[in-house]
């Protein structure tokens, strides 16, 4: 029988696209406001696996994902989403986005998204919100899923996904907490 409890913190990620390094620069400092100290922040990238932000965004995106010192506990995603749409309003003009903002976490056992579009693999989470199961942790390795971004599945990506997991496992061990096997 099942013994319902609560599932271990995890760690806040966000994926930030952007075109203006003015917007990006205020971006961190509100997201710094919100969710606590930046731990880690990824190199910048050109985002060049789609073309669904240019309308709204224009072209020459870039992407950086960030990582947060404090671990949160995982039924804040939802409350998460609505935040960065909050940080997101902020920085929009004449209905064009300048920031686009996706929260996520990551666990031992998955990177979770969160979304407010409802598709088949996506699970309800409550105000709206869905979670995206876009990777799984399998045989020493985070892995893409059918359904996974083109972005998400970059090898790149995924090493920076587990040199994460790797963070987040000592600082649950730090927490005097245990992963379940």
């Amino acid at each position: 029988m099942s013994k319902p409890k609560e599932p271990l913190p995890a760690k806040l990620g966000i994926s930030l696209i952007y075109k203006d390094k003015t917007a990006i620069r205020s971006g961190w400092t509100a997201m710094e406001k919100t969710w606590g100290a930046i731990d880690f922040l990824s190199m910048v990238k050109p985002f060049e696996y789609t073309h669904y932000y240019e309308q709204e965004m224009g072209r020459l995106l870039y992407r950086r994902w960030a990582f947060f010192r404090d671990l949160v506990p995982q039924d804040r995603l939802a409350d998460i989403k609505w935040q960065a749409l909050e940080i997101e309003k902020e920085w929009t003009h004449d209905e064009k986005r300048q920031l686009n903002l996706d929260p996520g976490l990551i666990t031992a056992e998955r990177l979770v998204l969160s979304t407010g579009k409802n598709y088949s693999h996506r699970i309800y989470l409550g105000k709206g919100i869905f979670g995206d199961l876009t990777l799984i942790f399998y045989k020493g390795s985070y892995r893409p899923l059918a359904w996974t971004y083109p972005d998400y599945r970059d090898e790149q990506a995924i090493w920076m996904f587990n040199k994460i997991r790797e963070k987040y496992l000592r600082e649950i061990a730090d927490y005097g907490l245990q992963i379940e096997k």
